[in-house]
């Protein structure tokens, strides 16, 4: 593996712009870059560098807290930006430290090619790692917790990565296209991205849309079903459980877990079980129900949050037509309470929705807005250890951890923080376009963020795990703090 990184370092300095594209860049070339560097030699400081100038302050302030505020930080500088991060399979565990499989995506300006990329990550046990350890971090370099196992060589730039909870080691993908990828990690070929290198084969394709399906989608907890939205304004279902193999549920299992076809020159597709219609412009962002693979929710560019039914036909169920005040660009359902949704938008607030109580005269009557970010909301997902608590993540650089529970406290009130935000993450320096918890260590984050113009680099994949000193019961934390006290006076007494 060590070659492949290599091949892809010596693009390290590579400098990316804006696309008109909501969450991805693509890289610029150097030359391009560079010529763009000593276009402004007047000594005024444009809006931008004011801007950035404030975020490298945030950022300084933060990075001297980070031994108080986290029991692990790992960051991973990326040699291109990476749009997706999800946890795979946890591989086995060690006494201080548990190896996991990490799925990221490479988006590159064309030199190469685009991947999709299977790493190893070792994840330290909470309570393990030392304090000066966390501190000293080298945000330019990359991680030796981080290790790249296998490259997949993508058709198209990777948007999106969606795990099947049955089996993390069959995931989706989407590109800019209207089809839905399906690979068996395991089984896919290791290739090195270099010019002119074939794509990839993808294991089953998923067809069924008529435009553009680059962000929304979802696998479904209960059953092998995919969900997808795209620019054609359409939902779209797969059921992929014809393809896959009855030992494929188990997660030892060696071989391939999706059945092939018999033509091996190209790769089976599979037609939809349904598609919805009701939303008027982009679907950006698609949900399934906990507890039902029937059930499920989508939001767009239209402001609307709709939930639909399979049972009960392809129309809306319910429509929420302005669940938000802009182009709502995420949608979570809570894992451990089914009537509660979050939406996220443009807006740059995170909106909570009972399905009990979705509208009232037409309009959206969340049941709590949240406001702690400065600019678009671009993912959401709720914890899956702690009902109340959910993430956020913007285009202003934050990943906001929030505690419904906490909205009516009166002491965070009066602290002056957005109510329920009770942990601010500052390390990235640009948007964090994706995060995952990980459902094997529930309060450890891996979060990828696009920071190619406040770094010069491709981007940065941080995992974390802020103190339990912060998100436990506070009369637990100070019984503990108060014996810890009393252990240092009890040493500090002896001769």
């Amino acid at each position: 593996m060590e070659s492949e990184e290599a091949t892809a370092a010596g693009s390290g300095g590579t400098v990316v712009t804006a696309l008109p594209k909501k969450r991805g860049r693509k890289p610029k070339s150097k030359e391009d870059s560079q010529s763009g560097g000593k276009m402004k030699e007047s000594g005024k400081k444009t809006k931008k560098e004011e801007e950035e100038q404030s975020v490298d302050e945030k950022y300084s302030k933060w990075k001297g807290l980070v031994p108080i505020l986290y029991d692990w930080l790992a960051n991973h500088n990326l040699v291109w930006p990476s749009l997706s991060c999800r946890w795979g399979p946890q591989l086995d565990q060690a006494t201080y430290k548990n190896r996991q499989r990490l799925y990221l995506s490479e988006q590159t300006d064309g030199t190469v090619p685009n991947t999709l990329v299977i790493a190893n990550c070792e994840v330290v046990k909470p309570r393990v790692a030392a304090a000066e350890h966390i501190s000293q971090f080298n945000e330019e370099a990359r991680s030796p917790f981080v290790k790249k196992f296998k490259t997949i060589i993508h058709p198209g730039e990777v948007n999106r990565i969606r795990e099947l909870p049955q089996n993390s080691k069959i995931i989706a993908t989407h590109t800019d296209s209207p089809d839905v990828l399906i690979w068996d990690v395991d089984t896919q070929p290791n290739r090195h991205a270099v010019l002119g290198a074939a794509n990839s084969r993808p294991d089953l394709i998923l067809t069924g849309h008529q435009d553009n399906a680059e962000f929304a989608l979802a696998m479904c907890p209960t059953e092998p079903f995919v969900l997808s939205g795209g620019k054609d304004k359409l939902v779209v279902l797969w059921s992929i459980q014809d393809h896959i193999t009855t030992v494929g549920t188990d997660s030892k299992s060696s071989g391939s877990i999706l059945k092939q076809s018999g033509d091996k020159s190209e790769s089976p597709s599979v037609g939809p079980r349904g598609v919805y219609q009701g939303h008027d412009d982009t679907v950006e962002d698609v949900a399934f129900s906990p507890t039902s693979a029937q059930e499920f929710c989508s939001v767009g560019d239209d402001s609307c949050l709709i939930l639909w039914d399979a049972r009960t036909g392809t129309s809306p169920v319910t429509k929420v037509e302005k669940a938000h005040d802009a182009d709502v660009h995420c949608v979570d359902w809570n894992p451990h309470d089914d009537n509660l949704i979050l939406t996220g938008s443009a807006d740059n607030t995170v909106r909570l929705y009972d399905r009990r109580n979705l509208t009232s005269n037409g309009v959206g009557t969340p049941i709590y807005k949240f406001e702690g970010h400065k600019a678009a909301v671009l993912c959401v997902q709720w914890s899956p250890d702690k009902a109340s608590c959910f993430g956020s993540s913007a285009e202003d650089g934050l990943l906001n951890i929030w505690d419904y529970d906490r909205v009516s406290k009166k002491s965070d009130r009066a602290a002056k923080n957005p109510a329920g935000l009770f942990f601010q993450h500052a390390g990235h320096r640009d948007k964090v376009v994706d995060f995952h918890w990980n459902a094997a260590d529930p309060w450890t984050i891996v979060s990828v963020s696009d920071d190619c113009e406040t770094t010069g680099g491709g981007g940065t994949l941080q995992i974390w795990r802020m103190s339990d000193l912060i998100y436990r019961p506070e009369e637990e934390v100070v019984t503990e703090l108060e014996k810890f006290k009393s252990h240092v006076m009890t040493c500090a007494s002896k001769p």
